[in-house]
């Protein structure tokens, strides 16, 4: 297998595996474990399943996303990213769609692991990713609005987010005090811990106060209990989604939306992670590992699962060395699970609410966001068209407007990069018997034009439009490209095409200092001698002049 495709637990155990690092693994798998436990129950039940769900998510998910990934520390599960994915298949095609969709995902996800498809996301403009980010985290907290206030809706919550907010306006007299109260005692638990003991698990302990408060006064809210019959004690047996044609085409749509959020979501955390270890993750083997933990995890009824930025860098800084604290993680998620299950009865729903709350703040990249809009007219561009589309649009949508917005903006400025300048009067020199002196000098009879920068299609017309300006009583045409790292097929048609023009009016034509690059480009498009000179400088073409010149 080539090391690319090999998973980083087997590094591992090649490099040597002892007592000391299993317990700084399992302080840290135990670490997250407390983060993720109500983490995982507050976006499944966002994202419109019941919570157990969720815990199946983390469990399965995470177990094989640190046992197959390439990465070190990466702790997977359910993500704040796909609440709004997930909640728009389950209210489309309900809970047997969107398992048939995570399924499918993990295939997609599969073949670009295997066609080497991770090293294109790097390519991701980074005001779309922070756009992007962006847009999620206010599309979350628009959909905690209502267990945070407690409203009681006439019909079923809309999922665009004017229609939402409209029809909570409309509930606004529905207020319940007590959810309200409830999250707000757990937002500032969360706040208060993380100024003054920033290393405890603030929302396991925010949670835990805040279900003890509901309970000890008997406040009329509504708790997981009551809404969804609390959690069962383990995990279901694995179990195929219902599968047929007809649905599989229906789903699919969704399906390369969760496997594209997913690589993306993924690969991101993965580079944070490299950026607090010192470490490189293997882009390719942890798609193949994304893929095989959403399919499991539809397996077992979870959602989606994929790469979680928080919980990865919380991971980190609980001293993790190695993907056995994921792999503990999952499995005190599950011993939880097992033992605890029924006092997830007791957790309000308006606390959970609060999680998610804190976590779309923590989303958003507010410097970063700042700093793009002052940036640059274009970056700004790109941040607002990609945050708009994503909060009133589509998220899929927002990423591809986005980068196809990015990549016109590169494109222009590398097209304005480029120069085409006159040499004229020319001074190219020479040494002879040690003395240096000018070859020629302001000859009629020969122009030299620079290049500089990458000549691509971008820029072709821009440089086209210069060089057709040739004398047609100039002898001699001389391009110089010592300075032009890169020249696609569009730009070396466009060389071929001065150069005909060169022929009709006998105008020799010499190119000096084209790279290995620029010459393959430029003989695939017959600019080639005996029609052209190839020369290695200036100077020497000049000499070349210069000589036939002398009787």
């Amino acid at each position: 297998m080539p090391d690319s495709l090999v998973p980083k637990t087997v590094s591992i155990l090649v490099e040597g595996y002892g007592a000391a690092r299993l317990k700084a693994d399992a302080l840290a798998g135990l670490t997250v474990a407390i983060v993720a436990l109500p983490l995982s129950m507050a976006i499944a039940i966002a994202s419109g399943v019941t919570p157990d769900r969720g815990l199946y998510t983390a469990i399965v998910g995470g177990f094989l996303v640190s046992l197959l990934g390439g990465s070190r520390v990466q702790i997977g599960g359910p993500a704040g990213a796909f609440i709004v994915l997930v909640a728009a298949t389950v209210a489309r095609h309900g809970v047997d769609g969107l398992l048939l969709a995570t399924f499918m995902s993990g295939f997609m996800l599969i073949a670009a692991g295997y066609l080497r498809l991770g090293q294109y996301i790097k390519f991701i403009p980074y005001p779309v990713t922070v756009g992007f980010t962006a847009g999620i985290a206010v599309i979350i907290f628009a959909s905690q609005l209502r267990d945070l206030f407690g409203l009681t809706l006439a019909g079923a919550e809309p999922g665009p987010i004017v229609d939402k907010v409209a029809a909570l306006a409309q509930a606004a007299g529905t207020v319940s005090w007590a959810a309200v109260l409830t999250a707000a005692l757990t937002v500032g638990i969360i706040l208060a811990l993380r100024r003054v003991r920033p290393h405890w698990p603030g929302m396991l302990i925010a949670v835990a106060a805040a279900s003890a408060f509901v309970a000890l006064l008997q406040l009329p809210t509504e708790t997981i209990g009551s809404r969804f019959g609390g959690i069962p004690r383990g995990l279901p047996l694995p179990a195929l989604p219902p599968l047929s044609l007809e649905k599989a085409a229906a789903v699919f749509p969704d399906a390369v939306s969760f496997a594209l959020l997913g690589a993306i979501e993924s690969l991101l955390s993965a580079v944070v992670a490299d950026g607090m270890t010192g470490r490189r993750h293997r882009s390719s083997v942890e798609l193949v590992a994304q893929g095989a933990a959403n399919i499991c995890s539809a397996l077992f009824g979870g959602i989606c699962v994929t790469g979680t930025i928080a919980r990865t860098a919380t991971n980190v800084r609980a001293g993790a060395t190695s993907p056995v604290s994921g792999i503990l993680h999952s499995a005190f998620l599950l011993l939880f699970m097992l033992l605890a299950a029924p006092l997830a009865s007791y957790i309000p729903l308006a606390s959970l609410a609060g999680v998610l709350a804190i976590v779309a703040w923590n989303m958003i990249e507010k410097a970063a966001f700042m700093a793009l809009l002052r940036s640059s007219y274009g970056d700004a561009v790109v941040l607002l068209a990609t945050f708009l589309i994503v909060v009133f649009r589509e998220l899929t949508e927002g990423i591809v407007v986005g980068f196809a917005l990015g990549a016109v903006l590169f494109i222009d400025r590398m097209a304005r990069s480029i120069s085409v300048q006159e040499a004229r009067p020319l001074s190219a020199h020479r040494q002879e018997n040690g003395d240096e002196r000018p070859v020629i000098a302001d000859d009629p009879d020969t122009v030299i034009y620079r290049l500089s920068g990458i000549f691509f299609f971008g820029s072709a017309a821009t440089v086209g439009t210069v060089l057709d300006r040739i004398a047609d009583q100039r002898r001699n045409f001389i391009l110089d490209c010592s300075d032009v790292p890169f020249m696609d097929s569009t730009a070396a048609n466009v060389i071929e095409g001065t150069l005909r023009k060169a022929e009709r009016t006998g105008v020799r034509f010499i190119i000096t200092g084209a790279r290995s690059q620029v010459r393959r480009a430029l003989y695939q498009h017959h600019v080639r001698p005996p029609r052209v000179m190839m020369r290695a400088s200036v100077a020497a073409a000049l000499d070349t002049i210069r000589t036939e010149r002398v009787p």
